[in-house]
């Protein structure tokens, strides 16, 4: 789920208010990532998913000792891949299944 061009201009503007304001001036935002799995977790949850579920990814992602943004980006990644995994109603580590074959 790409955001078209004049949504990436304002997520542009609005990411570089908010990163500017919270003092995380060297973080880029990957929309295409964030917006996936809000797209998806809604799907699985209704439409209070989608924020939920990049909230907690970014306070996962933050909770990890990280140095330098690679290793932000890295722990971001893999905050979504686990988000996903769990807003997925499989059987195989999804929300039927509780914390099973997750992070936690």
């Amino acid at each position: 789920m790409n955001a078209p061009e004049n949504d990436t201009s304002r997520l542009d503007d609005l990411s570089r208010r908010l990163t500017q304001a919270l003092q995380i001036l060297d973080l880029e935002v990957d929309y295409p990532l964030l917006l996936g799995l809000a797209a998806e977790t809604t799907r699985a949850a209704g439409p209070a998913g989608g924020p939920i579920s990049t909230f907690l990814v970014g306070y996962a992602a933050g909770m990890t000792s990280t140095s330098g943004k690679q290793a932000a980006t890295d722990a971001v990644e893999r905050a979504v891949g686990v988000a996903k995994q769990a807003a997925r109603k499989t059987g195989d580590g999804g929300i039927d299944d509780g914390w099973a074959n997750t992070a936690q």
